[in-house]
């Protein structure tokens, strides 16, 4: 499916998934019942993932600014992103910047997981 956006934009609907979309800023979050415990381990199972983890187990919503961690920003990104297609993060986009959290809801889908996970350091 294709639209043409004001004469000048050519935009294919079909194979969007995130990104931004009339200037508002939009992220896919997946249903919980369809992550997988395999994901999630595996998005939990990288040291800078963990420690993203840990900064945001406080119950409250942080900036990308706010994270300890040494890595690049092209390369945070890319841990924010799988740990919301693993379900375990909330991106809250407000203008032209994101709030991240804690899915409350990936405590009901896997019980104990990031208190046993977060316990083992």
């Amino acid at each position: 499916m294709s639209k043409i956006i004001d004469n000048r934009l050519h935009l294919s609907t079909s194979n969007i998934d995130e990104g931004t979309l009339f200037g508002v800023r939009h992220f896919d979050h997946p249903d919980l019942d369809e992550v997988a415990l395999a994901r999630a381990l595996s998005a939990l199972g990288d040291p800078v993932r963990l420690a993203i983890v840990r900064t945001l187990s406080d119950g409250g919503e942080h900036q990308v600014s706010e994270m300890q961690v040494e890595v690049s920003q092209s390369t945070l990104s890319h841990h924010f992103t799988t740990l919301r297609k693993a379900g375990v993060v909330f991106i809250r986009p407000e203008g032209t910047r994101c709030w991240h959290s804690l899915r409350p809801e990936f405590e009901q889908r896997f019980p104990g997981l990031l208190v046993t996970v977060l316990g083992l350091e």
